[in-house]
């Protein structure tokens, strides 16, 4: 601890605004806000400084979240969140790897700005309803309907199965080897039948799909295809990204696409490739999270 309590909560604060947003540059920017109110507070009349600074980065991505609604609305094909460099360990707070997934954050991008601060308080920091409430403005008995109904949303939607860090590892590694050697069936092996790929271009690079593609045997095609023009100048490398193993591929010794990956059953049910050059400046450095 550092006498600081911002200093001290700060990678806390980054991750609630990160659920709330999907998005570590907004987060950033909710965070830095936060901390120049909290510099204009008198910190001796803050009786719980965790409590208020919380308040403080939900009001403040809630604004920014209602801004973001809006913008998303014209973006050009499928939007995914904004994928972060992890280190091993934050997956062994399971519920802390699950909620910054990016399954789960696509998930959470289906709820209304204030069901979504609802459910990250209330699901992931387990937050009382009353601060909930301060932080929402709204009165605690309207935010605990307002979490039943965030609950219930995202348990239709989310990845049915917790699965093991060593199986999660094993079946990445086999989609990174199948696809590095062009292996088809390995990778029809790895892939559920019904998998869904999702690819975020943001409308900036060539090759990225902007309909979903669904089905084992379309998406190992496409992605044989697609790696074998050009395997030589490729080098695919298998990180943690969101508190999952996950793929980053390089082009000519440079970040391109970062791929996360939704294993249930030792198979991949979900592919997220971003390409998006905008949102791949987090991957050379470890974020910091925590609840």
């Amino acid at each position: 601890m550092t006498g600081d309590p911002f200093v001290d909560h700060r990678g806390l604060l980054f991750t609630v605004a990160y659920e709330m947003l999907g998005s570590a540059a907004d987060a950033e920017d909710v965070v830095q806000e936060t901390w120049l109110r909290w510099a204009d507070v008198d910190h001796d009349e803050v009786r719980d400084p965790r409590s208020y600074l919380v308040r403080i980065v939900t009001r403040q991505a809630l604004n920014r979240l209602r801004t973001l609604a809006r913008r998303r609305e014209d973006y050009v094909g499928e939007w995914l969140p904004e994928p972060l460099l992890t280190s091993p360990d934050v997956a062994e707070d399971v519920e802390l790897a699950e909620s910054v997934s990016i399954a789960m954050l696509t998930v959470l991008e289906t709820l209304g700005p204030t069901e979504r601060a609802v459910f990250v308080l209330r699901e992931v920091f387990d937050a009382p309803y009353d601060e909930i409430a301060a932080a929402v403005g709204k009165t605690p008995a309207a935010v605990r309907q307002v979490a039943r109904r965030a609950r219930e949303h995202v348990a239709a939607r989310r990845p049915r199965t917790r699965v093991r860090r060593a199986e999660q590892e094993r079946v990445v590694e086999r989609f990174v080897a199948s696809l590095t050697t062009g292996d088809v069936q390995g990778l029809m092996d790895v892939l559920a039948p019904d998998v869904v790929a999702i690819a975020d271009g943001g409308g900036l690079v060539r090759g990225a799909s902007r309909k979903p593609i669904v089905g084992a045997a379309r998406l190992a095609a496409a992605l044989v295809r697609g790696v074998g023009r050009k395997i030589a100048r490729l080098e695919l490398r298998q990180v943690w990204l969101n508190g999952a193993p996950g793929v980053r591929v390089d082009v000519d010794g440079v970040l391109a696409i970062a791929v996360g990956l939704t294993v249930e059953d030792g198979r991949i049910t979900r592919v997220y490739g971003i390409s998006n050059p905008h949102k791949l400046g987090r991957l050379e450095d470890e974020a910091v999270l925590a609840r």
